[in-house]
């Protein structure tokens, strides 16, 4: 059985969905007004996994990421670029898709966008004004009452008392307490605006997500996840509007995902250790990216460096050359190393757990080729069956070992080919020496051969 790790009780419980097959996830997606970092990478791969998985588990799924395309930091930039609005957004959001997909990362059923959610954030501001649990002050902006909600603090641990004493607040003469937050932001000269019962304005962030979630997914869904960065205050808001505008429980079970440090150090723009994905993909191919990502569990922190990637893309050329000249045929139903990887994976998708597995079943296909058995085709065709799950080994082998990496001029492949022909013309006349200058010459252009069974194979470093 499923288990995975609710943020709102603090372990791990049994999966049952609300309306079993079906299941509902609702996961905070970008804020578009720049290109996606590493951080924004492991949150778009760790709930593909997770949508992959339980899909694979028989749930009907419906997974739904929004987009935030308005806010301070996007107006901001927008005025720093001197662009329209929805230009910068219609810019970042199509770089965001191409990195998507680079990553192996499958489109969401619903990708909803706060603009295009303007009726559905009034109705949840109005009904929270109707109900007490928000009002408008004197500078016409419409904050939450957060002391009118007695749970409030339940996902985050923090109490109100806590955090009046010792949180740094923004000091607001309109807000009666400083705690409480906004939902709807008075027009400002030169900023976008959409019209509404309290005046010229536009939505605060909280209140965009609270909306669009159950607008999609109804005012009760299964699965909310995103960050472990949104936890406080974010998500903490969300529960608070959405719970007082519906009388409903928000979602049953949260996730969320663990930092990024760049050489243990969290990632920060101060401290200059911030790298978009498309500045580490011109380093990385992007499937060493995605199985970097997910040979660390979810929760726990990510450490980047390159030496990391470097192992990541080591590990993941030793599938791949497991696979290398065998054609798979398909896959058993029934095998202990399908077993072990489901068990990792309903272990609250413990993916490097089941990445372990993978290795054991390559070292098994190796065995089988050396001894020539029937069952290497099984086992290969497995192997690539089990890594489709965490949206890997999806490429021809013999490709993905002969390509580069993305910035790397290196040897042709035709080159490569012509050395290695001088190199066996060469073993062919007992011309030892010039053999191993052509094997040095190749090594230290990053391309590594491989003699097995009177033939020469070669892969990049």
């Amino acid at each position: 059985m499923l288990t995975i790790h609710n943020s709102l009780t603090r372990k791990k419980e049994s999966f049952k969905p609300i309306k079993p097959p079906q299941v509902r996830m609702y996961v905070c997606g970008l804020t578009v007004y720049d290109h996606m970092h590493l951080g924004h990478a492991r949150m778009l791969v760790v709930f593909d996994v997770v949508a992959r998985w339980l899909r694979e588990s028989g749930y009907r799924l419906t997974y739904v990421r929004n987009i935030t395309d308005i806010d301070d930091k996007i107006i901001k930039r927008a005025a720093e670029n001197r662009e329209p609005i929805d230009s910068l957004t219609a810019r970042f959001i199509a770089a965001t898709h191409e990195d998507e997909a680079a990553l192996g990362v499958l489109p969401p059923d619903q990708e909803p966008r706060a603009t295009q959610s303007m009726g559905a954030i009034l109705d949840m501001i109005g009904e929270l004004l109707r109900k007490g649990f928000a009002y408008q002050g004197g500078n016409g902006d419409v904050y939450y009452s957060v002391s009118r909600f007695k749970d409030y603090g339940h996902l985050s641990g923090k109490r109100l008392e806590d955090l009046r004493a010792g949180e740094r607040v923004e000091v607001d003469e309109a807000k009666r307490d400083p705690l409480d937050f906004v939902l709807w932001k008075a027009t400002k000269p030169g900023e976008p605006s959409w019209p509404s019962p309290w005046g010229a304005g536009r939505p605060g962030w909280h209140i965009e997500c609270s909306a669009m979630s159950t607008a999609a997914l109804g005012n009760h869904f299964d699965i909310h996840g995103g960050g472990m960065d949104l936890q406080f205050p974010h998500h903490e808001n969300e529960i608070a509007q959405s719970e007082a505008a519906t009388g409903e429980h928000f979602a049953n079970l949260w996730m969320h995902n663990g930092f990024v440090n760049i050489d243990d150090e969290k990632m920060s723009k101060s401290l200059g250790n911030f790298f978009t994905v498309r500045e580490i993909l011109k380093k990385y191919k992007p499937e060493v990216v995605r199985y970097f990502i997910l040979n660390s569990h979810y929760r726990s922190p990510l450490n980047y460096s390159d030496q990391s990637l470097d192992v990541a893309a080591a590990g993941l050329a030793r599938l791949y050359t497991a696979l290398r000249g065998i054609t798979p045929s398909r896959a058993p139903k029934k095998s202990e190393f399908r077993e072990r990887f489901a068990a990792a994976m309903d272990d609250d998708f413990n993916t490097p757990v089941a990445i372990s597995v993978l290795f054991d079943l390559a070292r098994e296909l190796n065995r089988q080729r050396d001894v020539g058995a029937d069952e290497s085709a099984e086992s290969a065709a497995l192997l690539m069956e089990l890594g489709g799950l965490l949206g890997i080994l999806k490429s021809d082998p013999e490709l993905y070992l002969q390509s580069g990496a993305p910035d790397s001029a290196g040897l042709s492949g035709e080159k490569i080919k012509a050395l290695i022909a001088a190199r066996n013309a060469a073993r062919n006349k007992r011309n030892w020496a010039e053999a191993d200058r052509i094997r040095d010459e190749l090594a230290t252009a990053g391309v590594l051969l491989e003699d097995a069974a009177g033939k020469t194979t070669w892969r990049r470093a």
